[in-house]
This record gives C-alpha cells, sequence and structure tokens, in this order.
C-alpha cells in the first residue's frame, strides 16, 4: 500500500505540528505531504518551516506563506516576517502551487486553498458548479490533469465529499482548527494493484498550554484572537488595535 499523511494549516503552531509528527511516526507512515499555510497566526514561525523542511517529503505554497513572503503587508504579516530568515522568506516564495499524481489510474490534485488561486476560497457550501470546475486544468498554475480527485485545505474544517463521482476532501487544519480544538490532518492510502483507496481522518490531542504560553510570551500582534480559536475552535476575525 502507499500510504501518505496529509497535513495543512499548521500556522506556526508548534506544539500541534509536533504532536501529528508523532502520531504519523507511530503509525509508520514516512510521505509526509503539507498544503501550505506553514506560517501566520501562530508564534513560531521559523520552528515550523525548520520542522517542515527537515520533515516533510512534499510542500505546496498557502496563502499566508504568500502573504509573510511579501505578497501584503498586514500587521500579522509583518511580525512573521520579521522572524524568519531571508532563506526562510525565499523558500516560501518559491513553493509550487500544487501537487498532480496518479495513484491506482486516477489523476489526485493537492492544492491549499482551490484550482482558481491562492486567495480563492472553496468552501463546503460552493456550487456544485464551482466544485465541478475545481477538477478542471488550470495551466496558469502549472494544474495540466482532468482531476479525478481533489485534496485541498485553507478553510480549516475537515470535509469529505462525493462530486459527481470524484472525491472532494479538506484536510482541517493542524494548528487552527476551526471545526474543533483538536488537530487534524489526513492518511490517504492507495493500492498500486487496484483503483481501491482509503482517506482517514485523525484528530489528536496536544498540549495547548504550552502552545498559548508561547503566544503570550511571543509579542506577536493578534494575541487574543490567536488564543481564543485553540481554545474554542471558533473564528476571531481580526482588526488592528492601538498598542496591540
Amino acid at each position: 500500500m502507499i500510504r501518505l499523511a496529509v497535513l495543512s494549516d499548521l500556522h506556526a503552531n508548534l506544539e500541534a505540528t509536533l504532536a501529528v509528527h508523532a502520531d504519523v511516526q507511530r503509525r509508520g507512515i514516512t510521505e509526509l505531504w503539507v498544503l501550505g499555510d506553514l506560517v501566520g497566526k501562530g508564534p513560531r514561525p521559523r520552528e515550523v518551516v525548520e520542522w517542515t523542511q527537515a520533515h516533510a517529503t512534499r510542500v505546496i505554497q498557502g496563502n499566508w506563506d504568500a502573504r509573510v513572503a511579501g505578497a501584503t503587508n498586514r500587521p500579522q504579516d509583518l511580525w512573521p516576517r520579521s522572524k524568519l530568515t531571508p532563506e526562510q522568506l525565499a523558500y516560501l516564495a518559491g513553493l509550487p502551487y500544487g501537487i498532480e499524481e496518479q495513484f491506482g489510474g486516477a489523476w489526485w490534485r493537492f492544492v491549499h486553498a482551490s484550482s482558481k488561486g491562492l486567495f480563492h476560497r472553496l468552501y463546503p457550501h460552493s456550487s456544485l458548479a464551482e466544485q465541478i470546475e475545481a477538477y478542471a486544468p488550470n495551466p496558469q498554475f502549472g494544474l495540466g490533469a482532468h482531476a479525478d480527485a481533489l485534496v485541498y485545505a485553507d478553510v480549516h474544517e475537515t470535509l469529505m465529499l462525493d462530486v459527481e463521482g470524484r472525491p472532494l476532501i479538506n484536510t482541517g487544519s493542524v494548528g487552527n482548527p476551526l471545526d474543533s480544538t483538536l488537530p487534524s490532518y489526513l492518511i490517504l492510502e492507495f493500492d498500486p494493484q487496484s483503483p481501491a483507496h482509503s482517506a482517514t481522518f485523525v484528530r489528536l490531542t496536544y498540549n495547548r498550554d504550552a502552545e498559548i504560553a508561547a503566544a503570550e510570551a511571543s509579542g506577536m500582534p493578534f494575541t487574543r484572537e490567536y488564543i481564543a480559536e485553540l481554545l474554542t475552535g471558533a473564528y476571531q476575525k481580526r482588526r488592528a488595535r492601538t498598542g496591540e
């Protein structure tokens, strides 16, 4: 069997990332794919980028990676940018858009947000037409196949749908889950001798108190919102405040 551990949206949450990595190792999975958003929101961007470079076998770019690498200049972009080395920023800027691989005779596509752009979201409630369009080629981003299955991230909610016979799967988030307070990641298994596959979501606990302590000591912007999201699993809109 071919086994992949597919992680996404680590968001500089080192404690959750290490907990997931330990679980992947316990299961004996050696292929570890990261679908973007290594940085942003959390307090330890440098450490999470270092972890990714050391352990991930395939990595693609997320919208926060692009923002922190220079695409935008919001307060929440500037702080992690200041913590990363020039080499790490270049690494984030140079990550590929997506992955397309054949498993069991089917083309599987892996992207961060959607097939249309880093800042275009594909929601669980997106229309059927928009979902179907997500499988189409998009040469602008190096997506040349007519995909038979799509795995993505970005919205921080696990999802498994059938779109007219094609799997649509969202990994959920390791570092900033917004459908639970527990990190999630995806295990995909493929039988090289057949078209069969299995998809399993894994959730686990981690040292959230240590992550909160790191955030409180970091001096990063929007600390209160970040901690509230870790504690509740509910999105906290970020608005710049004087003195924060």
